[in-house]
């Protein structure tokens, strides 16, 4: 049992009273909204009831949660409403339970015409979600959704699967016949419901059964409302005695659990449009229950499944002729999923994940007990409830491709999801990198690597730092007009501070002598522009451009110090005296950019402008690569001022707005004071709890009011609450 936290609700349901039926919530397939309805009971959460609870999320493609917030959500509760996309399309994914022979209840979604089961609990982990649920007094369930993380495993970790398995028992002390089903929706294959949907049920080679799913005329590196145009999408389990399947119109399989119990090993043979007739693919495995002596434990039935999306072709990339068979500036390449080079085909990538699932459990408990003890450490009950939210997140917006065995390994691909489809974004990669750095340094080498490849190779033409590696992701195209968005001395900095930070942490300074030339080159622009920004962007690109940054500046300004770091480190004798430049440079930094005669003083968010203030967030970077630059003064006197300025869910982003960012919060309380720290903890946790938002984990929030979307702006499902992970990625 998982719920150790929540004490006896696990196992103990016996006696609990039969749930209400409740009014039958309409299909998906019926509206592309997610009509949930409230829950009849309330449940209990742990460590809090995020905005949406992460349920299959491994990649940009898989990517499904619950909504839990009360904007679109039911309060966090499985039965009752429909598992979204992370743009809220809702997708088929369905669970019944039949008790007695003649009971039939919904654990998962909410199909037409069945009743749901009530939630006692839900308790989330890094890696894990746990739903415990009572149906009607008599069978006790737990359901756990994990989406393992492998930081040190590049093969595992490139397998786009996720596995929810099925824990059952008596809660009364009565023998049940109990009977589970479980489908999956062809709205998993297009983001295009119009699209027409094409499907088998098979067998691997070890005994696996499969439903596999796809799109009749796939798209290549091509995307409909964010979800993948090609590949094939694999519901799997053991193909044990008693398991049955069906495919067909949902209202008929589901139909057909309900009246016998069991499916009847058919296929739909009618190719049709998503959501004509809405196809599903279901299961039904006996797991009927036995009786319970007095003062037992209860015997635990169990089975699970598999659900995932293999793609042979992932990435489209131009980058580095030693991963081309082209030359530089000729057509980009097709690079293969990671996967692709450890297993000969789909069967036995399918078949590796799904048998893997006891050292999965193994090792992903292994990951949760680490992060919850390092966060608990670090600060407290608060931080490790933000920390093991964040952490399927910011992996789930990655994807491994290339191969391992030649010389340049492979990458490490970003989608910046939500704000835009940009691929490998700096300014996205930078915030996320906490969690990496903490985890393993070198996935951040592997999101560095084709940033390095695509500019060394003289495929952008600017002297600064690109913003971005294509336009939408999987198209990691480039800029060689070098018109992508312009955040210079942005990029140029969040470039030094990365390679210096991954090089520390990893110990690898070849690194840092294999991009010296384009380090200098980017570290001129500094010079140039650092002291005093010019009128552009930061990577708050959402409140507009700005002149003379301060916080901007600042980052430009030790940028330039770890340019002197890396001049310790591999021996090197740069034309510049950077650590000259950079103090010269802080000095008039700290008069020109604080309000001194303020009570309590403060910096502020430009120069000259005496009434602002915002978080200085890029004071971090000095602790993080102990760069010794920023007088201690200025950490004190922040960390005092935030506290005067903070509202019910945390400290805005700058005096422009009453919004702030989730990352930058954590970022700033890093380097605050003990009760700083805590406060901006103690007020995202909140926050997170109470939001009525409910895609996942928005970074972009309002401090006051309610807690919802910034400004109205829907960021969800980041890669940057990697940011979360600051405190740990500290030295």
């Amino acid at each position: 049992m998982i719920l150790s936290t929540l004490g006896a609700l696990g196992l103990a349901l016996v006696g609990l009273t039969a749930a209400q039926k409740e009014p039958e919530p309409n299909s998906p397939n019926e509206a592309e909204l997610n009509t949930a309805q409230p829950a009849s009971s309330t449940s209990e959460f742990y460590p809090v009831r995020p905005p949406a609870v992460p349920l299959a999320v491994r990649s940009p493609y898989l990517s499904t949660w619950l909504p839990a917030g009360r904007d679109g959500g039911n309060g966090g509760h499985l039965p009752g409403q429909w598992p979204i996309f992370w743009t809220g399309q809702p997708l088929g994914w369905a669970g019944l339970i039949r008790v007695d022979n003649y009971e039939t209840y919904a654990w998962m979604g909410a199909p037409q015409g069945i009743q749901t089961a009530r939630q006692v609990a839900m308790e989330y982990t890094s890696t894990k979600s746990v739903f415990t649920i009572d149906v009607n007094g008599k069978v006790g369930m737990n359901i756990t959704f994990l989406s393992p993380v492998f930081p040190h495993d590049v093969q595992r970790q490139s397998l786009p699967f996720s596995y929810v398995n099925i824990e059952v028992w008596s809660a009364d002390g009565h023998q049940h016949p109990v009977q589970i089903y479980t489908d999956i929706s062809a709205e998993w294959a297009s983001g295009d419901r119009s699209a027409v949907a094409q499907w088998k049920t098979g067998f691997s080679s070890v005994g696996i059964a499969y439903h596999k799913v796809w799109k009749q005329t796939p798209q290549v590196f091509s995307e409909a409302n964010d979800q993948a145009e090609w590949g094939s999408w694999y519901y799997a389990t053991e193909a044990v005695e008693k398991l049955t399947f069906q495919s067909g119109a949902d209202t008929e399989v589901r139909e057909a659990f309900v009246n016998g119990g069991v499916l009847s090993n058919a296929e739909d043979p009618l190719f049709r449009a998503i959501n004509k007739n809405y196809p599903v693919f279901g299961y039904a495995l006996d797991l009927a229950v036995s009786a319970v002596a007095p003062s037992s434990a209860p015997t635990v039935n169990s089975t699970y499944f598999s659900i995932g999306l293999l793609q042979w072709e992932a990435v489209r990339y131009q980058g580095n002729a030693d991963r081309r068979n082209t030359g530089i500036g000729e057509t980009p390449d097709a690079l293969n999923s990671l996967w692709t080079d450890y297993y000969v085909d789909e069967d036995e990538a399918l078949s590796f994940f799904h048998n893997d699932f006891e050292t999965a459990t193994k090792l992903s408990k292994d990951l949760d007990d680490k992060i919850a003890k390092d966060s608990l450490a670090a600060g407290g009950q608060d931080y490790m409830a933000l920390t093991t939210l964040a952490v399927r997140q910011a992996f789930g917006a990655t994807e491994l491709v290339g191969v391992n065995h030649e010389p340049l390994g492979p990458l490490l691909f970003m989608k910046e999801i939500s704000s835009n489809g940009n691929m490998q974004t700096v300014d996205v990669i930078y915030p996320a990198s906490p969690i990496f750095l903490y985890l393993n340094p070198e996935l951040l080498r592997m999101m560095l690597d084709p940033l390095y490849e695509n500019q060394e190779n003289g495929l952008y033409p600017n002297k600064y730092a690109m913003h971005d590696l294509g336009t939408h992701f999987p198209n990691a195209t480039g800029h060689s007009d070098g018109t992508d968005e312009p955040m210079p001395l942005e990029e140029c900095g969040n470039m030094i501070i990365m390679t210096l930070a991954y090089a520390q942490k990893s110990g690898n300074t070849d690194y840092l002598k294999k991009h010296i030339v384009i380090l200098e080159q980017w570290a001129a622009y500094l010079i140039s522009d650092a002291l005093y920004p010019a009128h552009q962007l930061s990577t708050d690109d959402f409140a507009g451009p700005l002149l003379n940054q301060t916080n901007l500046a600042l980052k430009g300004i030790i940028a330039l110090q770890a340019m002197h770091v890396i001049s310790e480190l591999i021996d090197w004798f740069p034309m510049q005296n950077y650590s000259q430049i950079a103090h010269d440079y802080i000095s008039k930094w700290v008069e020109i950019g604080t309000n001194k005669n303020d009570n309590p003083p403060h910096t502020i968010l430009n120069y000259g402008n005496e009434t602002t203030h915002g978080l200085l967030y890029n004071l971090y970077n000095d602790r993080l690569l102990s760069t010794h630059l920023v007088p201690d003064s200025l950490y004190k006197q922040q960390s005092a001022f935030y506290p005067t300025v903070a509202n019910v869910y945390g400290v805005p982003l700058d005096t422009r707005h009453d919004y702030t960012k989730g990352d930058w919060e954590i970022f700033t309380a890093a380097v605050s004071e003990e009760s700083t720290k805590r406060m901006f903890i103690s007020k995202l946790a909140k926050w997170t709890n109470e939001t009525p938002t409910s895609r996942p984990f928005t970074d972009l929030y309002e401090t006051g009011g309610d807690g919802g979307y910034g400004d109205g702006i829907i960021f969800c499902a980041r890669p940057v609450m990697g940011g979360m992970f600051a405190l740990l990625a500290l030295p």
